[in-house]
């Protein structure tokens, strides 16, 4: 059943149709590939690209970001969105600088005892920074097993089983060990769900995998509930994103008026808003009662 993805033919179109994507160059760290998978989180490559090769530029190994304050860091996060992303990754760095020669570990056991990284993010820099044969499992990839491999449209909730499936698909060499080619698979794997078996309209004529046993099966419809769609317009993450903006653009403290005008519609919520900024450590009021980035009070 596993046969649906076969390497040979996945890795042959990746050959051909691998975007060029500056993280993929052969010379980037461990650090810089790390950096690329927490501003991919949720966000499209496209606005990755440019704020990826100012931060590598600017922060080329983790000491050099350690050595800023954690709102300098926030405020060249800029609109990249979930802004703890990028609190966490400053509290990596230090860890990076003093416990690990300023380098990112190679194994995905020690990257998990790392602040912010969670187990998809430590496999995909074992895999594409350090060649790594572990199974890398992203929403991409999961669509692509669900359709190829199981014959649904969507896959279900994330489990275990996600894992399982992706292990079990990485190519082996004639002693049952992973073949030399896994890492590139999981590469191929990812970008076969971001370019041709997209959630919406799917270019299955110009999918490689010709035995999806969803295409075989008529590509039946989801019958599981409804995807549900984040909006943004409103919410309270648009309004923490509009009182970052104005901490971002200044770099010394506000009074608490400067934020009570970005949000007039409804205070309560700009009021919860805030808060919850606060609890998350990504704002800090001064002694004399003002507001500005994490580490710059």
């Amino acid at each position: 059943m596993l046969n649906s993805v076969p390497p040979e033919r996945l890795i042959g179109w990746f050959d051909t149709h691998e975007r060029d994507l500056p993280w993929r160059d052969p010379s980037c760290t461990g650090w810089q590939i790390l950096i690329s998978e927490i501003m991919l989180q949720q966000t499209p490559v496209s606005r990755v690209l440019e704020p990826w090769r100012e931060w590598v530029e600017r922060w080329p190994v983790p000491s050099a970001m350690a050595a800023e304050s954690a709102g300098e860091v926030l405020r060249a996060w800029g609109k990249l969105g979930y802004p703890r992303r990028a609190l966490r990754l400053h509290e990596c760095s230090k860890v990076l600088a003093r416990d690990h020669d300023d380098r990112v570990p190679e194994d995905v056991e020690t990257m998990l005892t790392l602040p912010g990284i969670g187990d998809y993010t430590a496999r995909a820099v074992a895999c594409f920074a350090y060649g790594q044969a572990v199974p890398v499992v992203d929403t991409n990839v999961r669509r692509v097993v669900a359709r190829a491999v199981h014959g649904r449209e969507q896959p279900g909730n994330p489990s275990r089983r996600d894992l399982d499936d992706a292990e079990a698909l990485l190519p082996r060499s004639a002693d049952t060990g992973y073949a030399p080619s896994a890492p590139r698979f999981s590469a191929a794997l990812m970008e076969l769900g971001a370019l041709v078996c997209t959630a919406r309209n799917p270019k299955c004529d110009n999918c490689p995998l010709v035995d999806c046993a969803w295409v075989r099966l008529g590509r039946p419809a989801h019958t599981g509930p409804p995807r549900k769609t984040q909006k943004f317009a409103g919410t309270d993450r648009q309004v923490r994103g509009l009182l970052l903006d104005v901490l971002r653009g200044t770099t010394g403290a506000v009074e608490r008026a400067r934020l009570d005008m970005v949000w007039t519609t409804d205070t309560a919520q700009r009021d919860r808003a805030l808060d919850s900024l606060l609890v998350d450590g990504l704002v800090e009021i001064t002694t004399d009662g003002r507001f500005c980035l994490a580490g710059e009070g």
